[in-house]
């Protein structure tokens, strides 16, 4: 190998501080969205002890907002002439602005990080431009052509939020019928497990549970899918600042720091518009992004305490018990009937699959609710809590490994593991 075959290692990533507002049902809070993003934004700066002329460059994720709205809201933290990049993946948005910070920092050119993500809804997800050609045409072209009823589900509903919770229902039915000891009811309990974790988060839309019951029988969108098995759109904002080690050392960030282990997109594979409506929904994607990240890191699932998984309805949190390799294919129920609550130290219960993997401890996208582009940074900021031990009634007892999940139509499926820092941690296979 020559001289210039040779590359330099990446950089080491280290999350230093999170913030994140709560997560608000859309219209029922006088705000906007640099309200929510100086929120968020001022708390990840106050969570590492920063100021904001500290941040080299800022990364901002939203897709209902004009262009250069990420400028409009990170001035609320100031006017230092950082440059600001605009990201919008859908609802991988926020972890897609991660991403990109991450890879400015790995890169050596820039030390301090920050990604912020934002959302001011207009209700159900939509569509702004008629004119032109939709970039999820193709999937809900194909989800027709495969038999799914082209007809709306409610009258009501705007024509994209029909046809995500339909195509999320089909890809449900077609797991059902390949393994048919999976119910509406056992669909209801991921539901429930979630929403009863969201009583423990402050911070989320939701802190009431439903019954099982209530659940799985109460205001049917598509069947399987009930309104109580999916993720309500929100307004809201997080924020996260990623550092290099030498940031980190230099300002004294040791306890604050988590790194970001491994981090995978994968965007449609061929298999997206294959025969299967559960890889039209991302599931392949969401596999391979996993493999990618063990690979890297030489760790697997039984090597994670907590996860945070994109679950927009209950049906993709199941999907993902597989994807993400804690279950066999059509064995991911069996997480959940091998399952038992545990009280924390903060008196909070938790649900333990196989007496070691907690799944959504904030109460996932069901509880907190969905601001598209906050989402994967809401994540993000749960996972820093749970590794420095901060997540409360919701602390997953000895959390040392993370992994999280985000997923957004159209497609790009990012994966992404992290871990306390550790200053004699070796360098990552790459």
């Amino acid at each position: 190998m020559s001289m210039g075959d040779r590359t330099q290692p990446a950089q080491r990533a280290f999350v230093v501080g999170v913030g994140m507002t709560k997560f608000e049902r859309p219209k029922s809070k006088d705000w906007d969205y640099p309200d929510m993003a100086r929120e968020a934004g001022q708390a990840a700066l106050k969570d590492a002890g920063l100021q904001y002329r500290d941040i080299k460059v800022a990364v901002a994720s939203y897709c209902y907002g004009e262009p250069t709205s990420g400028q409009r809201a990170v001035y609320e933290l100031g006017l230092t002439g950082i440059p600001v990049f605009n990201v919008n993946n859908n609802c991988s948005s926020g972890s897609t602005g991660l991403m990109m910070a991450r890879r400015f920092v790995q890169s050596g050119v820039d030390d301090c990080v920050l990604a912020i993500g934002f959302e001011k809804m207009e209700g159900g997800l939509s569509e702004r431009y008629t004119d032109r050609i939709s970039p999820v045409g193709r999937h809900m072209d194909h989800m027709v052509a495969m038999g799914a009823d082209p007809g709306l589900i409610q009258p009501r509903m705007n024509h994209m939020t029909s046809d995500v919770i339909k195509m999320f229902a089909y890809a449900a039915r077609e797991y059902m019928d390949l393994y048919p000891e999976v119910t509406v009811e056992e669909l209801a309990k991921i539901a429930y497990k979630n929403r009863k974790h969201g009583e423990n988060n402050p911070r989320a839309s939701f802190q009431k549970a439903p019954d099982v019951k209530s659940i799985a029988t109460k205001a049917v969108l598509c069947h399987p899918i009930t309104f109580g098995m999916t993720a309500a759109t929100a307004d809201g904002s997080a924020a996260a600042i990623v550092c290099s080690e030498a940031f980190v050392k230099r300002h004294g960030l040791e306890n604050k720091a988590v790194e970001i282990l491994a981090q995978h997109m994968v965007t449609d594979l061929p298999s997206s518009f294959g025969k299967s409506f559960r890889d039209l929904c991302g599931y392949s994607m969401a596999k391979k992004a996993a493999q990618r990240c063990y690979f890297e890191t030489g760790l697997t699932s039984n090597d994670v305490q907590v996860f945070e998984v994109h679950d927009c309805f209950s049906c993709n949190e199941l999907f993902m018990y597989e994807a993400l390799q804690c279950a066999p294919e059509g064995h991911g129920l069996d997480l959940m009937k091998q399952s038992s609550w545990r009280q924390n130290k903060q008196g909070g219960e938790l649900l333990y699959f196989n007496n070691k993997w907690v799944f959504n401890p904030s109460g996932g996208l069901e509880s907190k609710g969905h601001p598209i582009g906050a989402t994967g940074l809401g994540q993000c900021a749960e996972l820093v809590w749970q590794l420095r031990g901060e997540a409360g009634k919701r602390q997953v007892e000895g959390a040392k490994v993370a992994m999280q999940h985000n997923f957004g139509i159209g497609g790009a499926a990012v994966v992404t593991m992290y871990k306390k820092y550790q200053p004699s941690a070796p360098q990552a296979r790459l």
